[in-house]
């Protein structure tokens, strides 16, 4: 994570150059973009969830404040302010502005996170989460954080009671990558801890 030793509170009160987004899910997997001045990053104030909504089938990964929860992630530059592209790629969800975030690139920054908006949120049908999707996640988890970051994403998500679809043999998440055993294994393993 952060150097303890260079780890400074920044607020978006002050911007300078381009503003940069705060990925929780796939956006952690640099492998599924290629967005400039990625840096391991924290927020406070917010959790992951998994939420059922009318645009699909399956759940999507969105986040939603919570008082006292802290989760990591990736920040990463959006060049020249042009969201288009990212905002195609996050259609359900919509930007709001962080106050505060954790990171080690220098200046003051703004920051803005994803979240899936509440006129999409339904409950009814099933709304499986893609174990694609989940292992792109996990896997941008250990690479970034290590196993203890993976233990934390899955301690800091809610949700998983939407249950999850294998559909690990034909992924149907359109930013699937190549996972290897010991990935999927540690996806699995934290589906058990779960009860799933």
């Amino acid at each position: 994570m952060c150097n303890p030793g260079a780890l400074v509170i920044k607020t978006d009160m002050e911007r300078a150059g381009d503003p940069f987004f705060f990925g929780y899910g796939s956006l952690v997997n640099r492998a599924t973009h290629d967005y400039p001045r990625a840096a391991r990053a924290k927020v406070r104030g917010w959790a992951r969830v998994w939420r059922g909504t009318s645009l699909r089938q399956v759940a999507y990964l969105s986040a939603t404040e919570a008082p006292g929860v802290e989760i990591e992630g990736l920040i990463a530059a959006v060049p020249g302010g042009d969201w288009r592209a990212l905002d195609r790629r996050e259609a359900a969800y919509a930007r709001h502005p962080l106050a505060m975030v954790e990171h080690d690139l220098p200046g003051r920054l703004s920051v803005m996170i994803y979240k899936v908006e509440a006129h999409h949120v339904s409950t009814a049908g099933p709304h499986p989460i893609l174990l694609s999707y989940l292992d792109v996640v996990v896997q941008g988890y250990l690479r970034e954080f290590g196993p203890g970051g993976v233990a934390r994403f899955f301690e800091t998500t809610r949700g998983w009671e939407v249950g999850v679809l294998d559909d690990r043999a034909a992924p149907q998440y359109p930013r699937a990558q190549v996972t290897t055993a010991p990935d999927r294994a540690m996806v699995d393993a934290g589906l058990r801890d779960l009860g799933m």
